[in-house]
């Protein structure tokens, strides 16, 4: 017989007991960096914004273009009987005394036939000389191991050079030939020589007296000039010209002026001819400085002497130069550039210089001490102790003299040069521009000494202890922070 166990309510008391929350450190982390990006994208929409500026390497040329009318020691001659003309010279060609340019014949010379050979083919080569060969074989190698793609000028002189070595070989060539041809035609021709040394050109255009004293405004006016080509049996009347012979390697270029820029450049001239420490000499038309010129036509860049002309109320810039002139020998007007400056260096930005003053110390008070090897003075205190105080240096000159912070120093402090019972007192002050430099993350002064500029930049010297390099940052409106301030780039 089994038991049964009495029924009734049986209950169990279930206590819950409340977990204990432990902090989660990456959702901390996370907190604090969104409340900083927070604070910082606040403060940069809120607050001023930097613009900060790369500093590079760059140049800056200031010049000036014209127009010049070219004048040259040369003169048109004429013939002097009528006919059929032939040259013996080539264009630009250089003669002599008594070498023969043309000849006049009443009938046209067959000199076609004659460049042909003896058996009829097609004209023989003409065969340099061994040396000219030879020269002109160096000149190419010279050119190919010393060529600048950032100076294609170089091509024109090159060129320049090989075709007057050339232009020789083909005259003597030239002259044989139609020596064989006049010969052979039996013909009446008369010869005519150079009547001195010089260069024949074959163009003529009217103006081949003009000269520093002759020339006018009208001169410059070039909607009816013209200039004619001189070719070989063409019919020439008695009298009229049948060359230019230029006689000298000196030649001009006047370029016209306005009154502002004429008075310009007569103080540069005035300030270029005058030494150091004296006044001002009284510019004539005698006085000249030297200006870069580059003409337009090859790029050629040339040294010439410059001065101011005035004719009828009117005002003339006058280059001189003394080399070169065979080369634009068939030229009347010219395209040129006067390069008045042409400076490399580092390029900044006009906004961010600005002007700072500094306290002004003997290099010599200057010494190292504290816990490092810092740049610092001894300053005495009020018991005759000194003590050292760390300096930061921003200039040096070469009078021995330093520039150090306003910031580092009081007006009225008693420096003590080291090892000597010599004192200096700190008043004396000296402007500096500079720009700041804030590679660092913080504005720091940095001297510049500028070499030129234009209406945005300046070029300022590189490699300056106390200046900037190549790719620093600086800040690009100079005024818009203080010395030392945080600069977030």
């Amino acid at each position: 017989m089994s038991s049964v166990a009495p029924k009734g309510n049986h209950s169990i008391d279930i206590k819950k007991f409340r977990a204990r929350r432990e902090m989660n450190l990456g959702i901390f982390l996370f907190a604090i960096v969104f409340i900083y990006l927070l604070v910082t994208v606040i403060m940069y929409f809120t607050g001023d914004t930097i613009s900060v500026y790369e500093v590079r390497e760059g140049s800056i040329v200031n010049d000036n273009s014209y127009t010049g009318l070219v004048l040259r020691q040369e003169e048109a001659v004429s013939a002097e009987t009528g006919g059929y003309i032939s040259y013996y010279q080539n264009g630009n060609s250089k003669v002599k005394t008594g070498m023969p340019v043309y000849a006049m014949s009443a009938q046209k010379l067959d000199t076609e036939t004659a460049s042909a050979g003896a058996d009829d083919t097609a004209a023989s080569p003409v065969s340099l000389n061994p040396e000219v060969q030879a020269g002109m074989i160096y000149q190419m190698q010279d050119f190919n191991e010393n060529y600048d793609p950032a100076d294609f000028s170089a091509v024109y002189s090159l060129k320049n050079e090989i075709t007057a070595a050339l232009q020789d070989t083909f005259s003597a060539t030239r002259t044989e030939q139609l020596a064989t041809v006049i010969s052979a035609s039996g013909l009446e021709v008369s010869t005519y020589t150079a009547p001195r040394d010089g260069i024949i050109a074959l163009t003529v255009d009217g103006l081949e007296s003009l000269t520093k004293d002759t020339f006018t405004a009208e001169d410059f006016d070039r909607t009816a000039y013209e200039s004619k080509a001189l070719e070989d049996q063409m019919k020439i009347s008695s009298g009229s010209p049948v060359y230019r012979l230029i006689t000298s390697e000196d030649w001009s270029v006047i370029v016209q002026l306005d009154r502002e820029t004429a008075e310009q450049f007569k103080e540069e001239i005035s300030a270029a001819n005058t030494p150091a420490g004296e006044d001002a000499v009284p510019i004539d038309e005698n006085k000249s400085m030297s200006v870069k010129v580059r003409i337009d036509k090859d790029s050629e860049t040339m040294w010439a002497d410059f001065s101011i002309l005035s004719r009828d109320g009117k005002y003339y810039g006058c280059l001189d130069l003394d080399n070169s002139m065979i080369r634009y020998a068939e030229e009347r007007y010219l395209n040129i550039e006067l390069i008045l400056e042409d400076e490399s260096g580092l390029k900044i930005p006009r906004s961010s210089v600005v002007e700072e003053k500094f306290y002004v110390l003997p290099e010599e008070y200057i010494t190292s001490g504290g816990n490092s090897s810092s740049d610092g003075v001894m300053v005495r205190q009020e018991g005759g102790s000194a003590v050292f105080r760390p300096v930061n240096i921003y200039d040096s000159s070469e009078d021995g003299e330093v520039c150090v912070s306003r910031e580092d120093l009081s007006e009225g402090d008693i420096l003590i040069k080291p090892e000597s019972s010599d004192t200096y007192t700190v008043g004396k002050t000296r402007s500096l521009q500079g720009v700041y430099n804030i590679n660092k993350g913080y504005a720091v002064f940095k001297k510049v000494d500028i070499l030129c500029e234009n209406d945005e930049y300046y070029i300022v010297r590189e490699g300056d202890s106390y200046g900037l390099s190549n790719y620093d940052h600086i800040v690009q409106e100079g005024s818009s922070v203080s010395p030392e301030e945080v600069v977030f780039q």
